[in-house]
Protein backbone atom coordinates (compact mmCIF):
# COMPACT_ATOMS: atom_id res chain seq x y z
CA UNK A 1 0.00 0.00 0.00
CA UNK A 2 1.26 3.61 -1.28
CA UNK A 3 1.92 6.34 1.48
CA UNK A 4 -0.85 8.08 -0.56
CA UNK A 5 -3.27 5.87 -0.54
CA UNK A 6 -6.60 6.55 1.87
CA UNK A 7 -9.27 4.07 2.86
CA UNK A 8 -12.70 5.04 2.26
CA UNK A 9 -16.29 4.13 4.66
CA UNK A 10 -19.54 5.15 4.72
CA UNK A 11 -21.27 5.68 8.21
CA UNK A 12 -23.89 7.95 9.32
CA UNK A 13 -23.51 11.40 11.46
CA UNK A 14 -24.57 10.92 15.04
CA UNK A 15 -23.28 14.24 16.68
CA UNK A 16 -22.25 17.22 15.56
CA UNK A 17 -19.15 18.85 17.21
CA UNK A 18 -17.79 21.84 17.87
CA UNK A 19 -14.70 22.83 14.94
CA UNK A 20 -16.69 21.61 12.31
CA UNK A 21 -16.19 18.15 13.50
CA UNK A 22 -18.81 15.44 13.55
CA UNK A 23 -19.10 11.60 15.18
CA UNK A 24 -20.11 9.39 12.85
CA UNK A 25 -20.84 5.80 13.48
CA UNK A 26 -19.11 3.49 10.85
CA UNK A 27 -21.08 0.63 8.74
CA UNK A 28 -18.63 -1.47 10.50
CA UNK A 29 -19.96 -0.69 13.81
CA UNK A 30 -16.75 1.92 14.68
CA UNK A 31 -16.79 5.48 16.06
CA UNK A 32 -15.05 7.91 14.70
CA UNK A 33 -14.39 12.06 14.55
CA UNK A 34 -14.29 13.22 11.44
CA UNK A 35 -13.80 17.07 9.97
CA UNK A 36 -15.09 18.43 6.80
CA UNK A 37 -13.41 17.95 3.95
CA UNK A 38 -12.28 21.90 2.10
CA UNK A 39 -14.49 21.42 -1.31
CA UNK A 40 -17.49 20.52 1.11
CA UNK A 41 -16.45 23.96 2.94
CA UNK A 42 -16.10 25.54 -0.30
CA UNK A 43 -19.20 24.60 -1.72
CA UNK A 44 -20.95 25.39 1.46
CA UNK A 45 -22.30 21.75 1.40
CA UNK A 46 -24.30 21.71 5.14
CA UNK A 47 -24.37 18.16 6.90
CA UNK A 48 -26.60 17.36 10.00
CA UNK A 49 -27.06 14.39 12.35
CA UNK A 50 -28.72 11.76 10.80
CA UNK A 51 -26.81 12.31 6.81
CA UNK A 52 -25.15 9.15 5.68
CA UNK A 53 -21.79 10.63 4.43
CA UNK A 54 -18.59 8.83 2.89
CA UNK A 55 -15.36 8.95 5.24
CA UNK A 56 -11.86 9.04 3.77
CA UNK A 57 -9.26 8.06 6.28
CA UNK A 58 -5.48 7.03 6.61
CA UNK A 59 -4.27 3.73 7.28
CA UNK A 60 -1.73 4.61 9.60
CA UNK A 61 -4.88 6.39 12.12
CA UNK A 62 -8.19 4.79 12.15
CA UNK A 63 -9.90 7.12 15.07
CA UNK A 64 -9.92 9.93 12.33
CA UNK A 65 -10.80 11.19 9.24
CA UNK A 66 -12.04 13.46 6.56
CA UNK A 67 -15.84 13.60 5.51
CA UNK A 68 -16.00 13.79 1.72
CA UNK A 69 -19.11 13.47 0.67
CA UNK A 70 -23.13 13.70 1.83
CA UNK A 71 -25.52 11.51 0.13
CA UNK A 72 -29.21 12.84 -0.92
CA UNK A 73 -31.49 12.02 1.36
CA UNK A 74 -33.95 9.47 -0.36
CA UNK A 75 -37.35 11.12 -0.39
CA UNK A 76 -40.21 8.86 -1.64
CA UNK A 77 -42.18 10.02 -5.03
CA UNK A 78 -45.37 10.50 -3.65
CA UNK A 79 -43.83 12.91 -1.15
CA UNK A 80 -46.23 16.52 -1.58
CA UNK A 81 -44.52 19.90 -3.17
CA UNK A 82 -43.27 22.29 -1.17
CA UNK A 83 -45.84 24.68 -0.37
CA UNK A 84 -45.38 28.35 0.59
CA UNK A 85 -44.90 31.95 -0.53
CA UNK A 86 -41.38 32.06 -3.78
CA UNK A 87 -37.91 31.99 -2.07
CA UNK A 88 -36.25 35.03 -2.36
CA UNK A 89 -38.39 37.85 -0.76
CA UNK A 90 -41.16 40.66 -1.98
CA UNK A 91 -38.43 42.45 -3.55
CA UNK A 92 -37.04 41.72 -6.89
CA UNK A 93 -33.12 42.96 -7.91
CA UNK A 94 -32.49 44.88 -10.49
Amino acid sequence: MAKEELIQFEGLVTEILPDARYRVQLDAGHEIVAYTAGKMKKNRIKTLAGDRVTIEMSPYDLEKGRLIFRHKDERPSNAPPRSGPPRGGQFRRR
